[in-house]
Order: structure tokens, then sequence, then C-alpha cells
């Protein structure tokens, strides 16, 4: 019988760590929100993840990990379309394409990047299915799991503080008017350089996020290191209504803003 139950009363990171102490064999499948994931273990150690509808394909993640080009990704499609992901590995490492440790290094990090975003969902169920593993022709890493939940764990720390300083992602970037910076001149890396591309009081966080294929954890460190720097500030995007509560309240009258201030100010000098 499958181990299964819902999210909220048994977290991801207490599955994994039952999983890795009793050494089982099968795949874990979580059901959240918006997508689903698929985790696979052999005797407790990590081997396998596939998310949603990604393209968890050899050449889908040696595109993603910047290996092949989306060009050459079709030209192998193209020459090699019966070929399984073992198959296709050996012909890349024979061609000198790529090496094997290139290939086994792709694989690990798509691997943990899955796995490490499952670690923020809170939502949705889950079920273990014992002695269930990924398809033959797929090529495999077995990683231990003690390191990975450390890591999950302070990822999911991370998250939780992220979702308190960014907490909608609906909402706008704006630059911040600073006579004398030129953005040329700052020192970005290539995600922050991908999203400050996009900035724009039409785009929500959240576009700029699936334009670029960042998802939330990557986009909220983004947002919030250029924050920090003080080069954008989160403003209501263009033509997004107000609250209902918001379109309620009366105009604020300037004369008796400044009065209430200057009333406010005569106060505290005399405590």
């Amino acid at each position: 019988m499958a181990l299964k139950g819902n999210l909220r009363d048994f977290s991801v990171t207490q599955l994994f760590n039952l999983i890795s102490l009793a050494r089982k064999t099968g795949t874990l499948t979580v059901e959240g929100p918006n997508e689903a994931a698929w985790v696979t273990f052999r005797e407790g150690k990590l081997v396998y993840a596939q998310l949603g509808n990604e393209d968890g394909t050899l050449t889908g993640i040696l595109t993603k990990a910047g290996r092949i080009t989306l060009k050459q990704a079709q030209v192998i499609r193209t020459h090699a379309p019966d070929k399984g992901d073992k198959e296709l590995g050996l012909l890349l490492i024979n061609a000198g394409y790529l090496s094997q440790q290139d290939i086994l290094t792709s694989i690990r990090q798509y691997v943990l990047d899955i796995v490490y975003q499952l670690f923020t969902w809170v939502d949705g169920f889950f079920r273990f299915d014992n002695d269930v593993l990924p398809p033959e022709d797929r090529i495999v890493v077995r990683m231990d799991m003690e390191n990975i939940i450390i890591e999950g764990s302070r990822r999911m720390r991370e998250w939780e503080q992220l979702q308190e300083e960014i907490p909608n992602l609906d909402m706008a970037l704006k630059f911040v008017e600073r006579p004398g910076t030129d953005i040329k001149n700052l020192n970005l890396n290539v995600k922050e350089w991908k999203v400050v591309s996009f900035i724009n009081p039409k785009n929500s966080i959240r576009q700029i996020a699936k334009a670029n294929k960042m998802n939330e954890l990557e986009m909220r460190r983004v947002v919030f290191g250029l924050l920090q720097a003080g080069l954008v500030e989160i403003i209501r995007p263009e033509g997004m209504p107000l609250p209902a509560q918001a379109q309620k309240l009366p105009p604020v009258d300037p004369k008796q803003q400044s009065s209430l201030v200057n009333r406010l100010i005569d106060r505290i000098r005399t405590l």
C-alpha cells in the first residue's frame, strides 16, 4: 500500500528524512497547487527527479545547463530521434562534444534544482510508490540525502524570509531615480541583468520570472538584491485596480494633513 498524505501534515523535509532513514526504493509524487513533481530514490539515495511538463530528457537538461544550444538540441533530436538518453550520452561523449563529467554534473544540478524547489512547497498532496523507478533509458545519479536535507532546510528559511519581504509577485518594479547612477556600470550577475531588462511598470514580477524561466525563489532573491541596493522599488502595475477598501477611502485634505503634522511635531517637542 502506498504512503500518501497532505503536505500540511507531513512536510517535504520530513518525507525526505523518512525515505532516507528507511532506505526506501521508489518514487515520491508531490502534487502542488500549480504543478506536480516526481522524485525517485534507490535504497534511500536520490537518483532522479522530474518537474511538471519540463523537458527532462538529456537534451532538455543539457540545454537548460547551457551545455548545448537550442539549435544543437534540435539537430540532435532530428538525427537521433529514437535514441534514449544513455545511448545519446555515449554518442556525445564519443563524438567529443561533451565529457562524461559534463553530462553527470548537468543531470545532478537539474535533479537538485527540482528537489530544492520542493522544500518550499507547503500545500499539496504526496504519494510514495514502492519500487517505481524512472524509464530504463534515463541516466540516473546517486546522491546522499543528508547534505541535501540540510541545504534544503536552509533554503526553506530563506524562502520564508523572502516571502515576508516580497509577498506579492503580481506587483511590478520601477527603477529608482538616482542622479549620477548609470545602470550600465553596475556589477550585476546574469540573472540580475535578465530581470533588469524586463523592468517596466506594465510587467509584473511574476511575468518577468516566467519570461526568464525562473522559479519564485530565484526571482525573489534577485528582486530582494535589487531592492537592497536601492535600484528599484515595488509598485502597483499599470492598470491594476486598487483594492475595494482603498477605493472607499476619502482623499486627504493637504491643509488638514499639514496641520496634523505640525501638531505632532509640537507634541514631540514637549515630551
